[in-house]
């Protein structure tokens, strides 16, 4: 078992998944995804900026959540074990078509198709949840998984 301390970015992946566990930034995030689609349907460098802004922005802003049973929470902390882990399994093709169909949707907004662009923008979205309840699910495997933490000395 490695003891040795986690590295500065492992610190910081921590840190920003923690806050991003908490469910306003989990929904905010999903609910706004389809505002990178507008810095490329109208080819303004200043909304690619307020938009690149908001998503460095929102995983942070967000204090830590008081608990970790909502089901966003659960799915960002799975996500950020199965990042770790990245095992070949549904959520692997779920992820992979989600970025399929955000390619499409980012080719539909370029050239401005707009009902391509909702139709593809909302099966993004809707992939989405299908990932995060494999990540919330994911999560929970992992905790039953560990093992439980041993007694305080004295306490029992």
């Amino acid at each position: 078992m490695d003891t040795s301390p986690p590295s500065r970015l492992a610190q910081v992946r921590r840190a920003v998944f923690a806050r991003h566990a908490n469910p306003w930034s989990a929904w905010s995030r999903w609910a706004t995804a389809p505002l990178a689609l507008v810095p490329v349907w109208t080819r303004d460098w200043r909304h690619a900026a307020a938009v690149a802004a908001w998503f460095a922005v929102n995983p942070v802003i967000f204090p830590e959540p008081a608990h970790n049973r909502a089901w966003a929470s659960r799915a960002m902390l799975g996500e950020e074990l199965w990042l770790l882990d990245r095992p070949l399994d549904a959520a692997m093709g779920v992820n992979a078509a989600a970025t399929a169909i955000g390619l499409a949707s980012v080719i539909a907004a370029r050239r401005r198709l707009p009902v391509t662009t909702v139709a593809t923008s909302a099966a993004s979205m809707a992939l989405l949840l299908v990932y995060w309840e494999l990540m919330a699910r994911y999560h929970d495997e992992r905790q039953a998984e560990a093992p439980a933490p041993a007694a305080e000395p004295g306490s029992g």
